[in-house]
C-alpha cells in the first residue's frame, strides 16, 4: 500500500465525516467516484461508499478508497468509519 494514497483516503474520509447522519442516510447504498489529486500530485480515483453498518436505518458505514486506476484498486489506500445514528 502506498502511504500517500492512504493519507489521501484518510483525508477524504474526514471530509465525508463532516456530513450529517441525516444527509448521508439519503445516500446509503450509493457512493461516488471521481478523479482527483493525491498528496504526491498525481491523478488518482477517489471512491466513497455509504452503507448501513448493521441494519437499515441504523449506523452508517463510510468507506473510502483512493487508487491509481482500476488495475491497482487493491493497492490503494483505504479508510473506513461509522457514523452513529443520533
Amino acid at each position: 500500500m502506498n502511504p500517500l494514497l492512504q493519507e489521501s483516503a484518510e483525508e477524504e474520509l474526514a471530509h465525508a465525516l463532516d456530513i450529517s447522519w441525516a444527509a448521508l442516510a439519503k445516500s446509503v447504498h450509493w457512493g461516488d467516484t471521481y478523479v482527483g489529486v493525491a498528496k504526491d500530485g498525481r491523478e488518482v480515483e477517489f471512491e466513497r461508499r455509504y452503507l448501513w453498518a448493521t441494519q437499515e436505518g441504523g449506523d452508517i458505514l463510510v468507506e473510502v478508497t483512493v487508487f491509481a486506476g482500476q488495475t491497482r484498486y487493491d493497492e490503494g489506500g483505504k479508510a473506513t468509519a461509522i457514523i452513529a445514528k443520533p
